[in-house]
């Protein structure tokens, strides 16, 4: 699922590629994919794309008619660039928004169809798919406290629901709890201050870091990111997507817990205190606090 550095990058590509062009026509294949019918698409035919802009995970692409597309990408969403007029014909191919210089086109790969189209007429219907949650690179470490003594959540589901939290997922969840040296199992309310501050410091640089080696990979935005480079699993990840390999910190076995659609790996020896919790001892542990569907950890009803 494409997060906050991910959707930093393609909002550079965006920028650089279709801000400021003419939108000829939009093919709609998926017939999941469009969540709103006012305005209808075909109203931004014609228009200009004026700027493009971060709601949490979303990214919105806003017009000079004053209406705006929202797009979702959910896990396996992606944006692709081609050149000139394309029609989407692919298997995965959802949607193609065929701009004057070239084409942006949705895809979606698997058959399980999260990703999603909101068009919407104006800025208070924008806002109000506002989840709520922070931005972690522009609160203050009191917001965060603050935020946290609101509920009592376990830490890992605490950085994942965009209720609480705006723009982060599973992947760099993962990668912020360990450079924080925090379980993912502690609650909100147990917290110190000082855990929270150090929560707050390994935030930043986790997703400091990252947004700026995205930006350095599609040069600036220049370059479009092409197939298979938007990925929850990186080269450089300390912690998600290695399982079994040894923590950069310490060097102990990455472990990783499966729980329902979702999945998360720690260093038990940097987190946890040494302790490797099984998938069972995590049921008992989180009750209902974990989610069940990527849409539940979305917060999406």
């Amino acid at each position: 699922m494409p997060e906050l550095p991910d959707i930093l990058a393609y909002l550079d590509a965006l920028e650089h590629h279709v801000e400021g062009r003419r939108l000829n026509d939009i093919i709609i294949r998926g017939p999941s994919l469009l969540r709103s019918v006012d305005p209808p698409v075909d109203a931004f035919e014609g228009c200009v794309l004026t700027r493009t802009t971060r709601l949490g995970k979303r990214i919105v692409l806003h017009f000079d008619s004053g209406a705006a597309l929202v797009i979702h990408l959910m896990i396996a969403g992606r944006l692709l660039w081609s050149e000139g007029r394309v029609r989407p014909t692919g298997r995965s191919d959802l949607a193609a928004f065929r701009f004057e210089n070239g084409t942006l086109m949705l895809t979606e790969a698997g058959t399980k169809h999260r990703a999603t189209l909101t068009a919407v007429g104006s800025a208070d219907d924008l806002q109000r798919l506002n989840r709520g949650g922070i931005d972690l690179l522009t609160c203050s470490r009191q917001e965060l406290i603050k935020r946290f003594r609101s509920e009592n959540r376990t830490l890992k589901r605490a950085l994942t629901d965009p209720r609480l939290i705006d723009g982060v997922g599973n992947a760099y969840s993962d990668e912020i709890l360990h450079a924080a040296q925090l379980s993912p199992f502690i609650r909100t309310a147990e917290m110190s201050d000082d855990q929270i501050s150090a929560l707050h410091s390994a935030s930043l640089d986790v997703l400091t870091h990252w947004a700026r080696r995205l930006r350095e990979q599609f040069d600036g935005g220049r370059r479009f990111p092409g197939r298979g480079e938007m990925t929850a699993f990186r080269d450089g990840f300390a912690v998600h997507g290695r399982f079994g390999k040894p923590c950069p910190r310490c060097e102990a076995p990455v472990q990783r817990i499966v729980y329902a659609e979702n999945e998360m790996n720690y260093c038990a020896r940097c987190q946890t205190g040494g302790r490797i919790l099984a998938d069972r001892s995590l049921s008992r542990l989180l009750r209902d606090d974990w989610p069940k569907t990527i849409e539940e950890l979305e917060g999406r009803d």
